[in-house]
């Protein structure tokens, strides 16, 4: 029978994509950017892999979370021949403040926390994000108050999918890992990394990549999970 249940957030709970999305239009427009760009989508998309490829280098030890902050921006621009670190130290910055405070979460979340904490289950997060990041966004979308344990990569210096960051959860919450459940959008950082300490894991995919996950349970949209916990055996 599942007691705790722990969560990824971005990707998860908080819509990364879209919050990303709107706080860089937003910089787009205020440092008028189109005089480097002449499109907003090149400088999203752009920006997106050079993100994602840093956070990689992130999750491996390879860079510094200040390293990451400091050039992601830095490298999108160079990309549009755009050498400017004065520029791109702003965009840091500005993003850093701007993006937490966005409140898109996905559709239902609320709804489902409300439900589970009712039937009594123990709730918690399971984040790689940067935890004073984290925690703004969680404070700012009313969803802080569900969780009992709140775990960041940054809390041990180990990222997920490493097991040690999964049993650090664990032990804070006093939970037994077979009584657990891991909600996630990444087969291998969320749902394998949690299955490798002996938990139960449920692959979040709402853009329905996967159509079967062998031995894991997908769930396309957040409401399925409270009629799904009951049968996890």
């Amino acid at each position: 029978m599942i007691k705790h249940i722990f969560f990824d957030l971005d990707r998860t709970l908080w819509d990364f994509e879209k919050n990303s999305q709107y706080a860089l239009k937003f910089l787009f427009k205020k440092y008028e950017l189109e005089k480097y760009v002449n499109q907003f989508y090149d400088f999203f998309y752009t920006y997106k892999h050079i993100n994602a490829d840093l956070w990689v280098k992130y999750g491996k030890g390879k860079i510094s979370k200040e390293e990451l902050r400091e050039v992601r921006f830095e490298k999108t621009l160079e990309k549009f021949n755009c050498s400017n670190k004065e520029l791109a130290l702003q965009l840091s910055i500005d993003y850093i403040e701007t993006s937490p405070n966005l409140k898109n979460i996905f559709p239902h979340a609320l709804e489902v926390l409300t439900t589970l904490k009712k039937e009594g289950y123990y709730l918690h997060i399971i984040t790689n994000g940067f935890k004073e990041i984290q925690l703004k966004k969680l404070t700012n979308c009313d969803l802080i108050q569900f969780f009992d344990v709140i775990v960041s990569s940054e809390d041990i210096g180990y990222n997920k999918p490493d097991s040690r960051i999964f049993y650090h959860a664990l032990n804070l919450a006093k939970a037994n890992p077979f009584e657990s459940l891991m909600v996630g959008d990444d087969l291998n950082v969320d749902v394998n990394g949690a299955a490798n300490v002996g938990m139960h894991a449920f692959l979040f995919d709402p853009e329905k990549r996967y159509r079967k996950v062998r031995g894991f349970q997908v769930v396309n949209d957040l409401i399925e999970i409270p009629s799904l916990v009951p049968f996890i055996l």
